[in-house]
C-alpha cells in the first residue's frame, strides 16, 4: 500500500487547514522530529543557541563550566518554512513564530542547576551603529550574578561595567536573577502572565485573561520582555513558557526581513503598545524564519539632549555562559 496515497485521499472533499492550524501542526511534527531524529547534541546548551561545552561535567560543580556558541560551521536540522517563498513571511503571525520558538526551546534546552554560593557568567556582544554618522562600536560585556543574589555582582552594559550590591530586606527586582526565584515562575503560559498581573500568584483574582486592560498587557509585555532579554540563562522550561506567553499578549507582531548582528536575515517579534508612543521596550526579537531559533535582539537607546542627542542602533547575541565560584573569574 502507498502510504502517501492513502494519506492524500484521507478526509478528501474536508475544508482546508487554516494557516494557524497548519503551523501548529508543522511546529509539532518539527519538535517530535527532533526529539526522535536529531542527531546527539552537546551536554548543555542556552534556549535558542547553539552551544558546545568546553570543559570537564564535573567542573559545573567546583570549577568553571564555559558553554559557548559555535559559529556556522555546523548545520542544524531545519524544519519546512511556513510557505514554499520568502514573501509569505509576512503572513506568518507573530503567535506563530513565539510558538515555534518555544517548540524549538524545548527541543534543545539544555540546563545546569547551580549552587546558590556560585555565579552565573555570561558574555554578549553588541553592535552599536550611530544612526547619523554610520561609525559603528562592538562592545563585550560581561557578568557574574550571584546565583542567591546574596552576592555582589559584577554587571556591564555597553562596555561599563560596576558592582551590583545585593538586594536588601524586602527589596525586589524585575526581572528576578536569582535562581530560586527564577524556579518559582510557573511553566504554564497562562499561569506565567496572571502571576505577573497579579504580582503574588495566578490565582489571587479572577482565572481569565479576557478582562485584562490595555494597561495591564503593557506591563505584562514589559515584565515578558525583560525576562527574555535580561535573563540569558533560565531554568528549563521557562524560556519556552514565556515565549507563550508573549505570544498572547494583543498587539504582538512578526516583522519579516530583519537582520541581526552576524548578518543573518530573520523574523523579528516586536509590540505595538497603544498606552505608550515610540519604540517598545525589548526592540525587537529576531528568530531564524525556519527553524524559529532565537539569533538576537535588537534595540534602540539614545544618549545627549537637544542638538548632542544621539540614537544607535543595537543588534546583540550571546556569545557564551559559565557557571563560576568567584565573582570576575574566568571560565
Amino acid at each position: 500500500m502507498n502510504e502517501l496515497d492513502e494519506l492524500r485521499d484521507w478526509e478528501a472533499g474536508a475544508p482546508p487547514l487554516d494557516d494557524d492550524t497548519r503551523h501548529r501542526a508543522r511546529v509539532r511534527l518539527f519538535a517530535a522530529m527532533n526529539e526522535t531524529a536529531a542527531p546527539p547534541r552537546p551536554a548543555w546548551r542556552r534556549p535558542g543557541l547553539r552551544l558546545a561545552v568546553a570543559g570537564a561535567v564535573a567542573a559545573a560543580v567546583t570549577g568553571t563550566v564555559l558553554v559557548a556558541v559555535n559559529g556556522d560551521d555546523q548545520e542544524e536540522p531545519r524544519a519546512n518554512p511556513p510557505a514554499s517563498s520568502a514573501p509569505s513571511m509576512r503572513n506568518v503571525s507573530a503567535r506563530a513564530v513565539l510558538n515555534g520558538a518555544a517548540a524549538y526551546e524545548r527541543a534543545h534546552e539544555r540546563t545546569v542547576a547551580p549552587h546558590d554560593d556560585q555565579f552565573i557568567y555570561t558574555k554578549e556582544i553588541i553592535k552599536e551603529t550611530e544612526d547619523k554618522t554610520g561609525k559603528v562600536t562592538r562592545h563585550v560585556d560581561e557578568n557574574w550574578r550571584s546565583v542567591d543574589g546574596s552576592k555582589r555582582s559584577w554587571v556591564m552594559e555597553i562596555g561599563k561595567g560596576w558592582w551590583a550590591e545585593p538586594l536588601k530586606e524586602n527589596e525586589s527586582s524585575w526581572p528576578p536573577q536569582d535562581w530560586g526565584t527564577l524556579k518559582k515562575l510557573p511553566k504554564d503560559p497562562e499561569k506565567l502572565i496572571l502571576s505577573l498581573l497579579h504580582k503574588t500568584g495566578p490565582h489571587d483574582k479572577n482565572d481569565s485573561l479576557d478582562e485584562i486592560t490595555d494597561q495591564e498587557w503593557s506591563d505584562i509585555h514589559f515584565s515578558l520582555a525583560g525576562l527574555l532579554k535580561l535573563v540569558p540563562v533560565m531554568p528549563e522550561g521557562l524560556r519556552p513558557a514565556a515565549y507563550e506567553a508573549l505570544g498572547m499578549v494583543p498587539g504582538v507582531k512578526a516583522v519579516p526581513n530583519q537582520k541581526d548582528a552576524k548578518g543573518r536575515t530573520g523574523v523579528a517579534i516586536t509590540y505595538d503598545d497603544p498606552t505608550v508612543k515610540g519604540t517598545p521596550y525589548g526592540g525587537f526579537f529576531i528568530f531564524d524564519a525556519r527553524t524559529y531559533q532565537f539569533l538576537g535582539f535588537r534595540d534602540e537607546r539614545s544618549s545627549g539632549d537637544g542638538k548632542d542627542r544621539k540614537v544607535y542602533t543595537q543588534l546583540s547575541y550571546l556569545d557564551s555562559w559559565a557557571i563560576t565560584d568567584k565573582a570576575k573569574q574566568r571560565p
